[in-house]
């Protein structure tokens, strides 16, 4: 491994060190996990949980506009878990070394074709796929990374990928970082390759409920208002979600307009476009939206007002806008949960009202990410985002998620 640590730890670590190092000998970073293989940090008036399986969230807790503490992240009551249920991957964790979907498990740099792992859309003459989802059959969210730095509120976990692995070219070492502040919840993911020009493309991949599977009207996530104030384009895909190479216009009023006024979820479940809107004979939302900040000049990410997306409960009264340095938005509308998904026991009612599992439609995944299967879309001009090589620069996303308690009392 050829890299040069001192560039590596200033660019990487500070935020977790400097917590780490400030944060006296009081703080949890000499604890460890606790009974359940989880890691704790806090910031004010949110906490969360993190496990090294996949670099996941596993717990994050807000109170509601009544003040009643709600867990709003799908995952396991134990950390030991996420590695024995194979039916439920990506639960909160990293998806990569390159996230989504990979066409036909190949990519060509430089004129050389890599073959990589398949492990979704199984034909008889593909048994184990025709294209490769969230980096493969053991993608970095399937793997175990290592605790660097833990400190009370922020924790960074660190992960080598080997040369070959699911097939892709050269190592690839990364950090990720999160950290808790003031009702935020801030990460910065960076991956360096050290040997050989390699695709990457990250994410997070947590999957939300801001009213914790506890509201007594609905146990699905369709009341939440969801904008795009910048996405009045998406991606094109075909009837497995790979694209086509088509950007395609989210016209006013369209299921996927987000953009021009925001709205609830589930208001456009009952037209006759949502059909195989997110796939063949799937009615939802799978969808990669780009997101066009540039039409208004310079802009800092971090800046107030400046999200790429928000959703809310009026329900739970819970806002999360999201900040974040990336180019494209995947929402997903939980189609493929079917109740086989049990709540962890810091969610949902504990009165029989509804099963205490996910159903579908029950969560939201939201992934701040780049335009998805770029590396085969060469007339996109995405290399420079998404093809990395030892010595050049690093890959490096960053998002801010900004919560809010009753800034809203009604869907927006």
């Amino acid at each position: 491994m050829r890299l040069n640590l001192l560039r590596l730890g200033a660019l990487l670590l500070p935020a977790a060190w400097a917590q780490s190092a400030g944060a006296g000998a009081s703080n949890s970073s000499a604890t460890g996990p606790d009974k359940d293989g989880k890691y704790w940090i806090y910031g004010e008036g949110i906490t969360a949980t993190f496990i090294p399986y996949g670099a996941s969230i596993s717990n994050l807790f807000i109170n509601d506009k009544n003040g009643i503490r709600r867990d709003i992240v799908g995952g396991f009551d134990n950390a030991s878990y996420y590695g024995i249920d194979k039916q439920h991957p990506h639960f909160g964790g990293v998806p990569g070394r390159y996230a989504n979907r990979i066409k036909n498990s190949s990519f060509e740099i430089d004129g050389v074709t890599y073959n990589i792992l398949p492990n979704e859309n199984p034909t008889p003459d593909h048994p184990d796929g025709v294209d490769t989802l969230h980096g493969g059959p053991d993608g970095w969210d399937w793997r175990n990374f290592t605790v660097v730095s833990h400190s009370n509120s922020s924790i960074t976990f660190s992960l080598v990928d080997p040369d070959g692995a699911q097939g892709f070219p050269g190592e690839v070492v990364s950090y990720i970082t999160y950290t808790l502040g003031n009702l935020t919840w801030d990460f910065k993911m960076v991956a360096i390759p050290t040997t050989k020009k390699t695709p990457i493309m990250l994410s997070s991949h947590t999957y939300w409920n801001l009213d914790g599977f506890a509201n007594n009207e609905t146990n699905l996530a369709l009341n939440h208002s969801f904008y795009l104030p910048y996405s009045g384009q998406r991606v094109g895909a075909d009837n497995i979600l790979i694209p086509t190479g088509d950007i395609l216009a989210n016209q006013p009023g369209s299921v996927n307009d987000f953009w021009s006024a925001p709205k609830q979820i589930g208001s456009g479940l009952q037209d006759p476009e949502i059909e195989n809107n997110c796939g063949f004979n799937c009615s939802g939302y799978d969808t990669c939206y780009l997101v066009n900040r540039e039409q208004q000049g310079p802009y800092d990410w971090r800046a107030a007002g400046g999200f790429v997306a928000r959703l809310q409960s009026a329900w739970s009264g819970i806002q999360l806008d999201v900040y974040s340095d990336q180019e494209a938005f995947q929402m997903y509308s939980c189609n493929g949960q079917n109740g086989s998904m049990t709540l962890k026991e810091t969610q949902g009612l504990h009165d029989g009202s509804f099963p205490r599992t996910i159903p579908k439609y029950g969560c939201v995944v939201l992934e701040v990410e780049d335009w998805i299967d770029a590396i085969n879309q060469p007339e996109w001009q995405r290399s420079r985002k998404q093809i990395y090589e030892p010595g050049g620069d690093p890959y490096v996303l960053q998002a801010s998620y900004r919560f809010s308690i009753n800034a809203t009392e009604t869907p927006f």
